[in-house]
């Protein structure tokens, strides 16, 4: 790797390490991509310098022998190429106002599906999601999750198919979208900004209405994934069991991408932000049903692997106690635990940071 000022940086060049800023926040993680954006961004930050990687690490000896010993690496490429096919979906549904039914069912079967089943495919996700925040790069990765949710939850293989294709498929009202809209936070619409982006789930259904081969289940949950258990969701306000079980799931999956991803305006966050989250709306916005397995599982799948904290340590998580409200303890020395249950004020930064 090698140091640049941020003057000096290229569109084009990826990060070799992860950038923090004065808060201890993570701006941008190490690998992402930089864009015109990035670079903008990071200037007007006032950081200095990055560490981007050098032309040997770029080479392509570099890249294939690290892919024989990262099976991450895989995943990404195959990340890489099932999000050609759901671009070139997204853009006919928008040409034509129909979802190509067919096509989106065989990407999910035939693509998704297999991703979502792959074991350490949540660690995978961390490594594409500083690829783009894009209405096809977040259905892909909100139907991956969807599926390793439905495994979870031990839902059947019909249902695991179905509730992977409306992942895929909650967005797909945002085809409809005003341009103005596209790259504005959602958090800072009002009037009529705000109406016409709530309208995206309505239009979803729409989309999905006039398009044959469709359960019912998979059109409500475009309908649906932005209704909250309490009733403070839209478009309609429901709460409760009237929103279906998929719509219900999806919320928590796109909720967790959201978090997690790094988006214009947005600082991404660590899976245990959006673990934070979803036990804090457990018991109000999202369903506990799902979000117990949920939650259960992502935990026991963080044991033993190393974390970076706000205080400056660096440890391994060893344990949860049987709270699922519960944060991690960190072996931060040979001996010494470090119980984040104590020390609300540490953060932990990064997940399996990479020297």
């Amino acid at each position: 790797m090698r140091s640049l000022p941020v003057e000096e940086l290229q569109p084009g060049m990826i990060l070799a390490r992860s950038i923090i800023n004065d808060e201890m926040m993570v701006i941008l993680s190490e690998g992402t991509l930089l864009s015109k954006a990035h670079i903008t961004r990071l200037a007007f930050l006032d950081i200095p310098f990055v560490y981007v990687k050098d032309e040997y690490e770029l080479s392509e000896a570099f890249q294939n022998v690290s892919a024989l010993f990262d099976e991450g690496s895989a995943f990404v490429s195959e990340y890489k190429d099932v999000i050609h096919e759901a671009r070139s979906i997204f853009e006919e549904a928008k040409s034509s106002g129909h979802a190509p039914v067919e096509k989106s069912k065989e990407v999910v079967k035939e693509t998704i599906a297999p991703m979502a089943k792959q074991s350490g495919v949540m660690d995978y996700l961390l490594e594409v999601n500083h690829l783009a925040a894009d209405v096809y790069n977040h259905s892909v990765r909100v139907s991956i999750i969807s599926g390793v949710l439905a495994k979870w939850m031990q839902l059947s293989a019909s249902e695991t198919q179905e509730v992977i294709l409306a992942g895929f498929l909650h967005d797909i009202g945002k085809t409809r979208f005003p341009d103005r809209l596209l790259d504005k936070r959602v958090e800072t619409l009002t009037g009529e900004d705000r109406e016409a982006y709530e309208q995206h789930t309505v239009d979803g259904q729409m989309i999905l209405s006039a398009s044959s081969g469709l359960s019912e289940a998979v059109k409500r949950t475009a309908l649906q994934h932005h209704e909250a258990m309490d009733g403070t969701g839209f478009p309609f306000g429901i709460g409760g069991t009237d929103i279906h079980l998929y719509a219900r799931m999806i919320a928590v999956a796109d909720l967790y991408d959201n978090i997690t991803t790094e988006r214009e305006g947005f600082r991404k966050e660590t899976p245990f932000a959006a673990i934070d989250k979803i036990t804090a709306d457990m018991y109000t916005k999202l369903d506990p049903s799902v979000c117990v397995p949920f939650l259960s599982n992502l935990k026991e799948s963080f044991l033993g692997s190393r974390v970076y904290l706000s205080n400056g340590l660096s440890g391994t998580i060893v344990h949860y106690a049987n709270d699922y409200a519960a944060r991690p303890l960190i072996r931060v020395m040979d001996s010494e635990l470090l119980d984040l249950n104590e020390y609300r004020d540490v953060q932990i930064l990064e997940y399996n940071p990479k020297d």
